[in-house]
C-alpha cells in the first residue's frame, strides 16, 4: 500500500508531462493552420476589405481588392499607373517604384496566384503562380479571379496598368 501511495504522485506527474508534450507537439500545426487562414485574402466573399482596383494586361482585365492598410493607402495615391513589369523566376512580375512605400513585411508561407505585394519598400510584385516562400512581403491586395493571369502576363516583361474602379 505504501508503494502505491509513493508511486501515485510519480505516475500523475509523468502523465501531466506527457500531456504537456502532446499539447506542444500539436501547437505548431494548429498555429500554422491559423496563420495560413489569416494570411489568405478572400476577396470574393468580402469586398469590404478594401478598394476595388482594375489590373489591365494587354487585352485582359482583372479585378483586385486592395487591403485596408497603410501600404495600400499609399499605393492608391499613385494610381492610375502604367508600368513595365519584369519577369522573375517563372512565377512573378516585378517593378521597382521610384520611391518607397510604408511597409509591414511578414512571411506569408505560401504565395497565391493573384497576390499583389511589396518586396522591400519599393518593389511591386504581382504573382502568377502559387508556391511556398521563405521571403517576407507587405501585402497590398489580391486579384479576385486570377484565371488566365499567367497566360496574360506571358513569359517575358510586360506592360501592366493599375487603376481604382
Amino acid at each position: 500500500m505504501k508503494r502505491l501511495l509513493i508511486l501515485s504522485p510519480i505516475i500523475l506527474l509523468c502523465l501531466a508531462i506527457m500531456a504537456c508534450k502532446l499539447d506542444n507537439d500539436l501547437a505548431p500545426d494548429t498555429m500554422s493552420t491559423e496563420n495560413n487562414r489569416n494570411n489568405q485574402i478572400d476577396t470574393t466573399k468580402n469586398r469590404s476589405l478594401g478598394s476595388p482596383m482594375k489590373i489591365r494586361v494587354s487585352s485582359s482585365t482583372f479585378t483586385a481588392i486592395l487591403l485596408n492598410n497603410e501600404t495600400a493607402t499609399a499605393f492608391k495615391t499613385r494610381l492610375p499607373m502604367t508600368i513595365e513589369m519584369n519577369e522573375l523566376n517563372g512565377n512573378e512580375k516585378f517593378h521597382r517604384l521610384p520611391s518607397n512605400l510604408p511597409i509591414k513585411p511578414a512571411n506569408p508561407g505560401t504565395i497565391q496566384t493573384g497576390d499583389l505585394m511589396l518586396y522591400g519598400s519599393n518593389t511591386l510584385v504581382l504573382f502568377y503562380k502559387t508556391f511556398r516562400t521563405s521571403y517576407s512581403y507587405t501585402k497590398l491586395g489580391r486579384i479576385d479571379d486570377p484565371s488566365g493571369l499567367a497566360a496574360a502576363l506571358g513569359s517575358g516583361n510586360v506592360t501592366v496598368s493599375f487603376a481604382l474602379e
